[in-house]
C-alpha cells in the first residue's frame, strides 16, 4: 500500500491562503444541477464504500436513514427555515436513497438544497422588516441553546416566531459589543444578505461532495468524500507548498481583503500588495478583462488567483491607503511554513532561578510529507528530515532535555509517524494495524540508528490527535520518554486511505475526486487502540480542554476502543513508575501553590457550572450581565488555552506558566536521572 494511502488527518486542514474551486458557471439564483457523471460518481463511492470501509456496510435501509437526517440537518442545523412539511415531504423519499444512489440518482442532494435556497430567499425578503421591527429588550423570554432540544416548527408562524427571538439575540449580542441599536441594525443586515449571496453561489461539486460525505459520515467522523477541488487542498497541505502569489486572503463585508503577505511569495517580491488591500477584480490570465469579484465568495477568487508557477495574473487593488491600482504578478511556488518542524533551545535560568539545564524545545505542528516528491525521488519535504535537521543542531548545542510539542497536532502522514517515532529508539515496532479482515501487520522503524539518546517528554493536548498518537503512545509504551499535557490526547485510532473514485485501467480517466475512507485501526505496540480513548498523560496538568467534549468519544459515529495482542518490544530501564510518581508528586505540589494554576481550575468550575444551561436569556439586563461575567470569563480561557497549547505568540514556547511547569518537570526528570546515575557509580 503506497505511503498516500497511509495519509492520516484529523480534520483535513485547509490552507488559508489561495484554497481552489472549480468554476462550474451556476450564477446568482441559478438552479444548481447534478449531471449523470455525478450519478456516476455516486455509484463509485457506494460500491468502494461497501468494499473497503473497514466495516464493509451495506448501502441499505438504515444507512439511508441516517443520511437523510444527517444531510437535512447540514444545510438547516439551527432548524431556522425547513418546516415538517418540508421534512414530511422528504422523507418520502427516505427508505430509498441507498437504491438511488447505487442507481447514480443523487437528485435528493439537490431537492434539499434548492428547497434551503427557496427557504432562505423568502425569509431574506422579510428579514430587513424584521431586524427593523421595534425590540422590547426587557422583556424576560429565552432562546435554547441546542437545537437539538427543539422540533421543527411545524407553521410559518411558529417560524416567524423562532426568528423574531433569533433577530432579537443578534441584535441583543452586537448591543453587548458597544454597538448603537443602528449600527447593530446595518451589520445584521449584511451578515444575513452575505449569506444568501453565498448561498446562491453554491456550485454543484460542493452540494455533491456534502451527500456523499454525509453517507461517509454516517459510518465513522473520518470517512469522507473530497471533491476534486478538496482534494487539491489536501495534497497542498501535505506538501507544505501551493503556487500562487503568496498572499493570505479573508472576506469581509462583501470584499477579498489581504490579511497577510506571505514572506518569499510573488506579492512580497513585488511590494506593492499589503495588509488591507482589498482586491476587487483579478484577470486569471493577465491578459482578459478584470472579473469583478466583490461579494463573490473567498474560494471563488482564490481559484482564480491561484495557477502554475510562472503564469501571471492581474489584480484589480482597492488600497488600504486610497486609490485603485492594477498589479501583474508571477505566481511562484509558496512554501507554507507555519506547519512547519522547528526548534529552541531554552537557557531555564532564564525561567526558574536556581535550576540550571539546557532544554530543547521541538514544534511538530503536523506529520507532512511531500508524497509526490517523495515518488519522484530526490528532495522532498518531510517532518522526520526536519526533525533531524533540529536534532543535529540541539546536539551542537549541549542540549540535555528535549520536549517533543505535539500540541495541536491534528496528524498527517503514518509513515512519517512512524519515521520520526525511530529517530528516539532502535529499530523495532513502532505501530500495529488491524486490516480488513483483522489480519495485524506490524509497521517497524528499519533503522537502527538512534538520533536521540538523552531524556525526553513529550507535551500533548486533546486536539493531539492520529499521527501523534503514534508517536506519543511508541515514546510512552517504550518508556524511552515522559507523555505529559491534558488527560489524553484526542482518541483517533483509525486509518485513511486516500484512493482516487475513478476507473484506473483507462487513460482517459475523469477526475472524480477522491474518497478518504477508514480502512483500518492501529494499535500501539502495548495491544491498545488510541480510539476514543487516546493515549493518557503520565503528568496531568490542569485544562480547560480536560472539559470540554472535544474528543473522538464525542463524536457521531465514533469506532469503539479495542485491544490486540501486544507486539514485540523491549522498554527502556530509566522511566519507571517510581520516576513518574516522583515527578508527578512534585508538579502538583507546585500547582496547587500557583496563582495562576488556581486560576485555571476556578475557570473550570464556572465553566462545568454553565455547561448544562438549557437556554439563553433575551433580556438586555440579564443577558449584559451574564455576557460581561462570561466574556470576561471566555477571554481568561482563551488565554488560557493558548498558553496550555503553547501558541499565545509567534513564538514556539512563549514564556507562561503552563510552559514554566513543563520546564519544571523537565528540570526534575534530568536531576532524578543524575542522581540515580550517581547512586550506581
Amino acid at each position: 500500500m503506497t505511503t498516500l494511502n497511509r495519509a492520516l488527518r484529523l480534520p483535513l486542514l485547509t490552507a488559508l491562503a489561495l484554497v481552489p474551486w472549480l468554476h462550474l458557471s451556476v450564477g446568482a439564483g441559478e438552479k444548481v444541477t447534478l449531471t449523470a457523471d455525478d450519478g456516476k460518481t455516486a455509484q463509485m463511492v457506494a460500491s468502494m464504500v461497501s468494499s473497503r470501509h473497514i466495516n464493509h456496510p451495506q448501502i441499505d435501509d438504515a444507512l439511508a436513514e441516517k443520511l437523510f437526517k444527517r444531510y437535512i440537518e447540514i444545510w438547516d442545523p439551527q432548524k431556522l427555515y425547513f418546516l415538517q412539511s418540508d421534512i414530511d415531504e422528504f422523507a418520502k423519499d427516505k427508505s430509498s436513497l441507498d437504491d438511488r444512489i447505487l442507481k447514480g440518482d443523487v437528485e435528493f442532494a439537490v431537492s434539499v438544497f434548492e428547497r434551503f435556497r427557496e427557504r432562505m430567499t423568502a425569509r431574506a425578503a422579510r428579514i430587513n422588516d424584521q431586524i427593523d421591527a421595534e425590540q422590547d429588550f426587557t422583556v424576560d423570554e429565552n432562546i435554547p441553546r441546542n437545537a437539538d432540544d427543539v422540533a421543527w416548527a411545524t407553521s410559518d408562524a411558529e417560524l416567524d416566531e423562532r426568528w423574531r427571538k433569533r433577530i432579537k439575540f443578534d441584535l441583543l449580542m452586537l448591543k453587548l459589543e458597544d454597538k448603537d441599536l443602528a449600527d447593530a441594525r446595518k451589520r445584521l443586515k449584511t451578515r444575513y444578505r452575505t449569506n444568501q449571496v453565498f448561498m446562491d453561489q453554491t456550485e454543484g461539486h460542493e452540494v455533491l461532495e456534502l451527500y456523499l460525505s454525509s453517507m461517509t459520515h454516517c459510518l465513522d467522523p473520518h470517512s469522507s468524500y473530497m471533491s476534486p477541488q478538496t482534494l487539491n487542498d489536501f495534497e497542498t497541505t501535505m506538501k507544505l507548498k501551493l503556487e500562487g502569489i503568496g498572499a493570505r486572503l479573508k472576506y469581509e463585508d462583501g470584499y477579498t481583503v489581504v490579511e497577510e503577505v506571505i514572506q518569499g511569495g510573488a506579492a512580497a517580491a513585488d511590494g506593492r500588495l499589503a495588509k488591507g488591500d482589498k482586491i476587487i477584480g483579478v484577470s486569471a490570465d493577465a491578459t482578459s478583462d478584470f472579473v469583478d469579484v466583490v461579494e463573490m465568495k473567498l474560494t471563488k477568487v482564490v481559484d482564480m488567483i491561484r495557477g502554475k508557477k510562472g503564469t501571471k495574473v492581474k489584480l484589480q487593488v482597492l488600497k488600504e491607503s486610497g486609490g485603485i491600482e492594477d498589479y501583474e504578478l508571477t505566481r511562484t511556488e509558496v512554501k507554507i511554513t507555519e506547519d512547519e518542524v522547528k526548534g529552541k533551545v531554552i537557557d531555564t535560568t532564564d525561567w526558574i532561578p536556581g535550576q540550571a539545564a539546557r532544554i530543547g524545545v521541538l514544534r511538530i505542528p503536523s506529520f507532512y510529507r511531500d508524497f509526490q516528491g517523495a515518488n519522484e525521488g530526490g528532495d522532498f519535504k518531510s517532518t522526520s528530515k526536519d526533525v533531524k535537521a533540529v536534532l543535529e543542531e540541539f546536539r551542537k548545542q549541549q542540549v540535555e532535555v528535549l520536549i517533543v510539542d505535539l500540541r495541536w497536532n491534528g496528524g498527517g502522514a503514518l509513515q512519517e509517524a512512524i519515521e520520526v517515532s525511530g529517530l528516539f529508539i532502535p529499530r523495532g515496532s513502532v505501530v500495529q494495524v488491524k486490516e480488513p479482515g483483522d489480519s495485524v501487520q506490524t509497521y517497524e522503524d528499519e533503522d537502527a540508528e538512534v538520533y536521540w539518546r538523552r531524556p525526553m517528554v513529550v507535551v500533548c493536548n486533546r486536539f493531539s490527535a492520529s499521527a501523534s498518537e503514534i508517536f506519543a503512545g511508541a515514546i510512552k509504551d517504550y518508556r524511552r520518554g515522559i507523555v505529559i499535557g491534558d488527560k489524553t490526547t484526542h482518541g483517533k485510532g483509525t486509518v485513511q486511505n486516500v484512493v482516487p473514485v475513478a476507473n484506473r485501467l483507462s487513460l482517459f480517466a475523469q477526475d472524480r475526486g477522491a474518497l478518504k475512507l477508514t480502512i483500518s485501526k492501529f494499535y500501539r505496540v502495548n495491544g491498545d487502540s488510541t480510539q476514543t480513548r487516546g493515549v493518557t498523560s503520565d503528568i496531568v496538568l490542569p485544562s480547560l480542554l480536560n472539559h470540554r467534549d472535544v474528543g473522538e468519544e464525542s463524536m457521531d459515529n465514533a469506532l469503539e476502543f479495542d485491544r490486540i495482542t501486544r507486539a514485540e518490544y523491549s522498554q527502556y530501564p530509566n522511566v519507571n513508575d517510581a520516576l513518574i510518581t516522583a515527578l508527578r508528586t512534585k508538579s502538583e505540589a507546585r500547582i496547587a501553590a500557583d496563582a495562576d494554576f488556581m486560576h485555571i481550575n476556578k475557570l473550570i468550575e464556572k465553566y462545568l457550572q454553565r455547561k448544562n444551561e438549557k437556554t439563553i436569556s433575551l433580556n438586555e439586563s440579564v443577558l449584559r450581565a451574564e455576557e460581561e461575567e462570561l466574556k470576561q470569563e471566555k477571554k481568561e480561557e482563551e488565554e488560557a488555552i493558548k498558553q496550555a497549547s503553547g501558541s499565545s505568540t509567534e513564538d514556539i514556547f512563549p514564556k507562561d506558566f503552563y510552559n514554566k511547569e513543563l520546564l519544571s518537570i523537565s528540570t526534575d526528570y534530568l536531576q532524578y536521572l543524575t542522581n540515580m546515575q550517581a547512586s550506581r557509580k
